[in-house]
C-alpha cells in the first residue's frame, strides 16, 4: 500500500478531519473512504484494525484513530 486511507462515515467531526488530513498529506498521498456510503469497505477497515471513525492507516498498516466520532459498532448500525 502506497497511500493512507481515511475512513469516515460523514459526521461533522469526519468531515473537519478529512479536510485537515488531505490538507497535511496532499489527496495524491491519501484514499477517502466514507464507510456510510460504501458500505462493503467496512470489513476492510475492521479487518485494518480500525475500532472508530475517522481513521488513518498509515502506508505501514498503523492505524491512527482521530478524534472519536462513531464506533465502528454504531457505523454499522
Amino acid at each position: 500500500m502506497s497511500k493512507s486511507i481515511f475512513y469516515h462515515a460523514g459526521c461533522p467531526v469526519c468531515v473537519s478531519a478529512e479536510q485537515d488530513i488531505v490538507k497535511l498529506l496532499g489527496p495524491e498521498k491519501v484514499e477517502i473512504v466514507h464507510i456510510g456510503s460504501n458500505r462493503s469497505r467496512i470489513s476492510e477497515a475492521e479487518r485494518a484494525g480500525v475500532k472508530s471513525v475517522p481513521a488513518l492507516l498509515t502506508p505501514n498498516g498503523n492505524v491512527l484513530h482521530i478524534n472519536f466520532g462513531a464506533s465502528m459498532a454504531d457505523v454499522k448500525g
